[in-house]
């Protein structure tokens, strides 16, 4: 459990998700191999990094006739740091800031936040940082001044409303907060990728420690499973491939994203190396392949229990839900269904099935995009929890060590 606690605070932003996922495979002994390295002989232990997303394997124990995957997102709804940030009001210092994602906004109210993602330098040189103090907040409206608040609901802003206080002095020179990161940083920033985030750790919850309450549980926790489990797989008769795309949160159409040409890029060029190479042979390990996406789920919400299928509403701490959507939101399909529900058994693990109301549509994973872009049969998974798209979620403690035997199962 501390692992997961301590992947979950050393990911703020998704370049830090495929940084630790990078330091955890390294430990383990796989090596990295760069795209524009030759891989004429890959590792049989290795991964490639581009930008925020992450591929790793383990190559076949000789000529591969399947690969099996996991597909996961480094990234989380957010707010994100405009280039040009400095703003200011009445002797409030602001930061522009922009929402990423489907932002639950009203979580990221009156929370103390840092700052973490990448700074690139003149030269194209890229440095993480990660400030980990309160250094921003988004205040909100004092009741004595929108009395109607608790009975109307509270209706946001987004581009005025949601501008986090992070110094007072009214409005700055242009330069102060690229001077302020670049002092922080260490590197003199051209531009930025950056995360606010809550600077509250991942913590246990509850009298009888059930709970997971942390920042980007989804999808960090299937991200750690899916490294845990390739970490300890053994090499067998197929390809075990773990897949951390970038940029699901908004419709995962990027270079690093699920959408992209980054795992069939990677797949082909591990096949080539592995003496599998003509078209027809690819094709016939494609058909013979499959994969895992692995993104959270809804469980079932004490306090609105009539937005659930009671049928299909998953429990937390009762192990990882099969997501089945019949237009295809999911790519689960009977049979990918059965495979894992099978991992499952084999694991000793228990399993549920999700299935969302037909007046409340479901959100969507990479999944579809996955089997639709290689052909190669798909199934959504993902452990269920509270709170999606919150600055702070909620997931059983129990399910993210299910999920992990599962995978585990499933590359044996």
């Amino acid at each position: 459990m501390q692992e997961l606690l301590d992947h979950l605070d050393s990911s703020p932003s998704p370049w830090h998700a495929a940084q630790t996922a990078a330091d955890r495979l390294g430990t383990a002994g796989f090596s990295e191999l760069a795209e524009t390295e030759p891989w004429a002989s890959p590792p049989s232990a290795g991964f490639t990094r581009r930008g925020a997303a992450l591929v790793a394997w383990r190559l076949a124990d000789g000529r591969p006739n399947a690969i099996r995957i996991v597909g996961a997102h480094t990234d989380s709804p957010c707010l994100r740091v405009h280039p040009h940030a400095d703003q200011g009001v009445a002797n409030w210092r602001l930061l522009g800031v922009e929402v990423y994602g489907g932002v639950l906004l009203n979580s990221w109210l009156d929370r103390d936040l840092g700052i973490a993602g990448r700074v690139v330098a003149d030269d194209g040189t890229s440095t993480l940082v990660d400030i980990r103090e309160p250094v921003a907040r988004v205040p909100q409206l004092a009741i004595h001044l929108d009395r109607e608040v608790n009975d109307r609901g509270l209706v946001l802003d987004r581009h005025v409303q949601l501008r986090p206080v992070w110094a007072t002095g009214g409005l700055p020179s242009a330069a102060d907060f690229a001077v302020w990161l670049g002092e922080r940083a260490g590197a003199a920033p051209a531009f930025w990728d950056l995360c606010l985030y809550d600077v509250q750790p991942a913590a246990v919850l509850g009298a009888d420690r059930s709970l997971i309450s942390s920042g980007r549980l989804d999808n960090q926790v299937s991200c750690w499973a899916a490294i845990s489990a390739l970490v300890d797989a053994e090499p067998g008769p197929q390809v075990s491939v773990a897949a951390l795309f970038d940029h699901e949160e908004v419709g995962s159409g990027s270079i690093s994203g699920a959408s992209g040409p980054l795992l069939a890029d990677v797949l082909e060029r591990l096949l080539a190396g592995s003496g599998v190479s003509s078209v027809d042979d690819v094709r016939r390990v494609f058909a013979s392949s499959s994969c895992v996406s692995a993104d959270n789920a809804h469980a079932i919400h004490p306090n609105y229990a009539e937005r659930h299928d009671p049928s299909h509403a998953p429990l937390v701490n009762h192990g990882p839900a099969i997501k089945v959507n019949a237009n295809q939101r999911y790519a689960t399909d009977p049979a990918t269904a059965a495979l894992f529900r099978s991992c499952c058994e084999k694991a000793g693990v228990p399993v549920q099935t999700f299935v969302a109301r037909n007046n409340l549509p479901c959100g969507s994973t990479i999944g579809p995009l996955t089997a639709t872009r290689l052909g190669i049969a798909t199934v959504d998974v993902g452990v269920p929890q509270l709170s999606m798209h919150s600055a702070r979620e909620l997931c059983g403690a129990a399910d993210p060590v299910h999920l992990v035997a599962a995978l585990a199962a499933y590359w044996s």
